[in-house]
């Protein structure tokens, strides 16, 4: 995608969504923290199901750890991948405590030495909870960079590299959610409704005509 492309993409999104949100429910850092973790291969609707309570009785790292590891199953039971989920949390928390005093770490050096914590979702902490410019490459970012020809690359590494590059400073602090919402909404997996898509006429999808008339 060409320069003066990206740059129209990313406003027409801008403009039909100046202040993009992420669908995960949270109340502090720490919570948005044990959200994303829990998000990994899991819907933010499942998720926040699940932590609506839980997030009213444990809502700190030490709270959690009162909690207990079989405490916080029966909260998040529903979801996939639970047991480990529910030990990396707990593990967290304790770190948290320890070394932390219950706060947040604000670097990604430091957040993905956690249990449970990637690259992903320590850029989706530092984005939501503390205002940097990250972009977290999920499965949506990934899709959207490469069909769209906006920031191709064979692993989500290389997308968040290339994103890096090409997202015009103006626009970076929001291009992840942006990307996220058009990938989940419009630019979806198996039949992208292209026929619906703000950005179509800048988008290099070369099945995007079929799609569209289909």
């Amino acid at each position: 995608m060409k320069k003066a492309d990206i740059q129209q993409f990313f406003a027409i999104l801008r403009d039909r969504n100046p202040e993009p949100k992420g669908e995960l429910n949270w109340v502090n850092p720490y919570t948005l923290l044990v959200a994303v973790v829990l998000s990994a291969q899991a819907t933010d609707k499942g998720v926040n199901k699940a932590t609506e309570n839980l997030f009213k009785i444990a809502d700190t790292p030490q709270k959690m750890l009162e909690l207990g590891e079989a405490g916080l199953k029966e909260h998040i039971k529903t979801i996939g991948l639970y047991n480990s989920k529910a030990k990396n949390i707990i593990g967290l928390s304790r770190i948290l405590v320890d070394e932390y005093s219950g706060a947040i770490p604000v670097t990604r050096e430091d957040l993905v030495k956690l249990p449970g914590v990637g690259r992903k979702t320590a850029n989706v902490v530092l984005n939501i909870a503390f205002g940097q410019d990250t972009i977290a490459v999920d499965t949506h970012i990934f899709r959207v960079s490469n069909r769209t020809g906006l920031a191709p690359g064979k692993t989500p590494e290389a997308v968040e590299d290339n994103l890096e590059k090409v997202v015009p400073q103006e626009f970076r602090h929001h291009a992840h959610h942006w990307l996220i919402l058009h990938g989940r909404y419009i630019c979806k997996a198996r039949a992208p409704l292209c026929g619906q898509c703000p950005v179509y006429a800048v988008c290099g999808f070369k099945e995007k005509k079929a799609f569209r008339d289909a």
